[in-house]
């Protein structure tokens, strides 16, 4: 767990439970692409750059989900980066007890408090395209929370955040969380037709190819949704008989 995974000469991920992306900008910058779970992350990410003489310029957020932010405020206080977070997802990032308020639909009690619900907060900034480093692509990917976004790198890796879960994932827990079903599934179905040199999702094997791996994601939305719309005492495509089920995919 936190190996450093080389892609090409500049882009590598960290394998730890949601990868963090890394990208080398020269000989001595480098950024990346989410920051890990907890401060315990961020230390372990810090330990790799010192190793290798690499110093952190910025940590670009896909989106403000605990494990994806909780190591930004170690490091921004140890090298003095710059963090960004895409749309609401910054508000989230600047202002973590948002995400189990939202989850809760209320004040989070204390057992909502933890790690993998709500980070440390961080100074973060607006994500926008102007704001990346020369040949980084900002990619829109809606659907799994609010704002949620990948990257494509100069040398044709894509980082692709949350949007597919594994097919161990989806086998053992059958559903991930979606924010809104309809983007999800209009995410996945732009990811099906992507090429690339190299995939990475954050919580699913790199690979070359995706297209399999997310309509497997189509499909067990599909499905779920069927189980759903049986439960409201509905077929898929007719009208759900209750507010709960309808979510875009009726």
């Amino acid at each position: 767990m936190y190996e450093l995974i080389p892609v090409t000469e500049r882009s590598f991920y960290i394998q730890s439970p949601a990868k963090i992306g890394l990208v080398r900008l020269n000989d001595t910058d480098v950024c990346l692409i989410d920051s890990g779970n907890d401060k315990d992350a961020g230390r372990k990410v810090r330990q790799l750059l010192d190793a290798r003489g690499w110093r952190l310029t910025a940590i670009y957020n896909t989106h403000s989900n605990a494990d994806h932010i909780g190591g930004n405020r170690y490091l921004q206080g140890q090298t003095g980066c710059a963090v960004y977070a895409p749309g609401i997802e910054c508000a989230f990032t600047r202002h973590p007890e948002l995400e189990p308020a939202f989850l809760y639909g209320g004040y989070p009690c204390r057992d909502l408090r933890h790690k993998f619900l709500m980070a440390q907060e961080s100074d973060a900034r607006l994500l926008t395209q102007d704001v990346l480093p020369e040949g980084f692509r900002l990619i829109p990917l809606p659907g799994h929370f609010f704002d949620m976004v990948g990257f494509r790198t100069p040398d044709d890796v894509v980082y692709l955040a949350d949007c597919l879960s594994s097919r161990e994932t989806l086998d053992k827990y059958q559903i991930g969380f979606v924010y809104d079903v309809a983007a999800y599934l209009d995410t996945l179905e732009r990811v099906k037709g992507m090429e690339a040199r190299m995939f990475i999702p954050a919580h699913a094997p790199a690979a070359e190819d995706v297209a399999g791996l997310a309509q497997y994601n189509i499909d067990k939305v599909w499905e779920i949704a069927g189980r759903i719309l049986e439960l409201c005492g509905t077929q898929r495509g007719s009208r759900p008989s209750c507010k709960s089920c309808s979510s875009g995919i009726s």
